[in-house]
């Protein structure tokens, strides 16, 4: 699931995330055969009415929901251990669930769940969106991040620091990646910071918890997968994100002012101040890029576009400017599409498993006697929520974002529902929680990032992120405590058809 060349950009870093087989040196083409020889297997058996399949669901009729559900989880943690792909454990798990534990025929409930996952129209505005992140990733997007925000931020406490902070929030808007954004801003930032001396604690602090903005600003991929897994609208998902993302920002630009202003020998005396216009010139090629996003998100807000339509513009937009900064090529055209292409298929195939083993699991009736579980245990809403974001926390350091999310609305959807949480504030909810878990001390996957940019060890990164970890367990308590901050925005929205 990676490639050789140049890095494609944003999301395969997330792909990498996914459990790459080819890193653990197994042939991913054996998972898939295997797997499909298997359901071959099992659709014979039942077809031909040979009495293997009756011998082994009667051993396990009568089974108690509990072991059904750890069958599963082991099912697909064995799976995953070996290193198989996250969308071939789904299927894995699920067609364990279907075959021994329900009578269902197997085959017609994969093949009608897979064609109904992949002939989900929403789905349309992911290859789009992640295009667009392709090509502004191939516009030199990154190399002017620096000389563009640099001027701007001279004047702030922590100057130059904030550039990180900024510079995520960008690049997060166009990658929709957590890991890609660390790599992205870091390999552009650390060089000049580390010239300039500035703390490097405070360094690689700021690009661990800015760059988990890349799950949350919209347009992010894993909201559309969340709306797509939940039948919510994507757009007002989009919306949701804005204020949330803000806000995240400015707490992590609040605090490193706070901090430098604690500690103001650590901070590097200010660069010699530029006259405005030539601020200006240094930030032109960061001014279309920001028009474009902010174009994308506003005709969305304002009921102009659909998220396909706004996609489609802006691939479109991002091509011409492309082709205006002279960075458009055969090759970066080729390459940006194939990256689009190999992220958008690894995405579909996970939400195709994910979908299987829905199913499965409502077959079993899991899901509905989860949910009354946890409703007989007559909790608050907080304590729930208390509750899932440990859950999600741990899970988190385990799996990508896409993953957790596609693993968990299956089971939790009903439960939500039934606290009578909103589905879209749920949404940023979880988005935010996972955010949290890309950096939870020792093993987030960003610090593993962070720690291959800067060759110091784990934990002395994990120490450097903890600040932005508890910054992230704030913004998460302010979310609960003042949904609002999620919710207005979408409330405001006008009742477009298109939404």
């Amino acid at each position: 699931m990676t490639s050789g060349g140049e890095q494609p950009a944003a999301t395969r870093a997330e792909g990498e995330a996914t459990r790459s087989p080819e890193r653990l040196g197994i042939t991913p083409w054996i998972h898939l055969v295997l797997l499909i020889a298997a359901v071959a297997a099992w659709v014979a058996v039942e077809m031909f009415g040979f009495p293997i399949a009756e011998v082994v669901r009667g051993a396990f009729r009568g089974t108690g929901l509990i072991v059904i559900g750890l069958v599963l989880v082991a099912t697909m943690l064995t799976l995953l251990g070996m290193g198989v792909w996250v969308a071939v454990s789904l299927l894995g798990a699920g067609f364990v669930g279907m075959a021994v534990f329900t009578g269902s025929p197997v085959g017609n409930n994969l093949a009608s769940n897979i064609w109904g996952t992949s002939n989900a129209w929403s789905l349309a505005a992911l290859p789009l969106f992640i295009w667009m992140g392709e090509i502004l990733f191939r516009s030199r997007l990154s190399e002017d991040m620096f000389s563009g925000l640099a001027p701007w931020t001279g004047w702030l406490p922590g100057r130059l620091l904030h550039v990180n902070i900024l510079g995520c929030g960008i690049f997060a808007a166009v990658s929709g990646s957590s890991a890609a954004t660390a790599a992205t801003i870091g390999k552009m930032s650390i060089p000049e910071l580390s010239k300039r001396k500035y703390d490097q604690a405070m360094m690689i602090g700021t690009l661990a918890g800015s760059g988990t903005l890349g799950l949350l600003i919209p347009p992010s991929i894993i909201l559309i997968v969340y709306g797509v897994a939940t039948e919510q609208s994507i757009a007002r998902l989009f919306i949701a994100g804005i204020v949330p993302g803000a806000m995240l920002v400015a707490m992590f630009m609040g605090y490193v002012m706070v901090w430098s202003l604690a500690n103001p020998s650590r901070v590097p005396p200010r660069d010699p101040p530029m006259p405005f216009w030539a601020r200006v010139y240094n930030s032109r090629r960061l001014i279309p890029v920001l028009l474009i996003i902010l174009g994308v998100i506003g005709s969305i807000y304002v009921g102009w576009a659909s998220p396909i339509d706004a996609a489609a513009i802006g691939v479109v937009l991002s091509l011409g400017l492309s082709v205006l900064t002279g960075s458009l090529t055969r090759r970066t055209f080729v390459d940006g599409l194939m990256g689009a292409t190999r992220t958008s298929c690894m995405i579909a195939f996970i939400l195709m498993g994910a979908a299987f083993l829905t199913t499965a699991m409502g077959f079993t009736g899991i899901p509905r006697e989860l949910a009354a579980w946890i409703g007989s245990l007559e909790l608050s809403p907080y304590m729930l929520l208390f509750a899932l974001t440990i859950f999600f926390i741990i899970l988190g350091c385990f799996l990508d974002g896409i993953s957790v999310v596609v693993l968990t609305t299956a089971v939790l959807e009903e439960m939500v529902r039934n606290a009578g949480l909103d589905l879209i504030w749920f949404g940023i909810y979880l988005v935010v929680v996972v955010e949290m878990s890309q950096i939870t001390p020792p093993v987030g996957f960003n610090l593993f990032v962070l720690q291959g940019l800067t060759g110091r060890d784990i934990l002395y990164v994990a120490r450097c992120a903890l600040p932005f970890f508890f910054l992230l367990v704030a913004a998460t308590a302010l979310l609960v405590v003042f949904p609002e901050i999620a919710t207005f925005l979408p409330e405001q929205m006008s009742n477009n058809p298109n939404k």
